[in-house]
């Protein structure tokens, strides 16, 4: 399969680099990859400090896969033994065709503790400090109040696929794991979003592009569906960060 083969040249590539470990979370570690939809969310644990001469190495090992099928998918941060620790800190990643510091957030420190796939070397268990509930929750919350809801406001956002897939996606999401605790897939969290109310004819667009075969959306469709998400999420973000805050 293309990914398995990307991900065979990823790790040859970065042998040299000596990892002590490389692990997929998201979709290709909690099994609702769709190859050619879902992208490849990697962590990279090296054996020292990225130096520049380091991000100059990875950036070159990156620019060799671009032309791979699958490799603009293909997300990876990097850190080290000595900086794993603190969810603020941000670290060297490739994404989007270039090299870029963010975090590694308690969400995704909680999936690879949960269903984290081993690629190479270490288990999470062993390398990275484990993130609490209350750790887990304030980020859900902080997230969904800081970023989402102040994007809300953004009309020309939302007639973009992406942000009312993930707009929809991570709201469920964040429900169930600030209702529980739990982690769940994006197949798990349109059925949840059924049940939340959120505007059905979005939520089967969501799924058939995701799932089935999806067909060009139409301008009229793509100016109603982002009405329809934004008039369900603004309200749906307030309660949800009033119930919990």
């Amino acid at each position: 399969m293309p990914t398995d083969t990307l991900l065979d040249r990823f790790l040859q590539g970065l042998g040299p680099l000596a990892p002590v470990a490389v692990w997929a979370h998201g979709s290709l570690a909690g099994g609702d990859y769709r190859e050619g939809r879902s992208d490849l969310d990697l962590i990279a644990v090296l054996d020292r400090p990225v130096t520049a001469r380091t991000a100059w190495r990875l950036g070159l090992l990156h620019a060799r896969l671009r032309a791979a099928p699958l490799a603009a998918q293909l997300h990876c941060t990097y850190l080290s033994p000595d900086s794993v620790a603190g969810s603020a800190r941000r670290h060297l990643t490739w994404a989007h065709g270039r090299l870029f510091k963010r975090p590694v957030t308690p969400v995704t420190r909680r999936e690879l503790h949960t269903f984290g796939r081993v690629l190479h070397g270490e288990s999470p268990g062993t390398v990275l400090p484990p993130v609490s509930d209350t750790e887990l929750a304030g980020f859900v919350v902080r997230d969904q109040r800081d970023f989402w809801r102040p994007a809300v406001r953004r009309g020309g956002l939302w007639r973009q696929d992406v942000w009312v897939d993930l707009g929809l996606l991570t709201f469920a999401r964040a429900t169930v794991t600030l209702r529980d605790g739990s982690l769940i897939s994006k197949r798990q969290a349109l059925t949840e979003l059924r049940g939340l109310g959120a505007p059905g004819e979005v939520v089967g667009d969501i799924e058939r592009r995701r799932y089935g075969n999806p067909v060009p959306p139409t301008a009229d469709w793509t100016v109603r569906r982002g009405e329809l998400t934004r008039d369900y999420l603004g309200p749906a973000i307030d309660t949800l960060v009033a119930s919990y805050s």
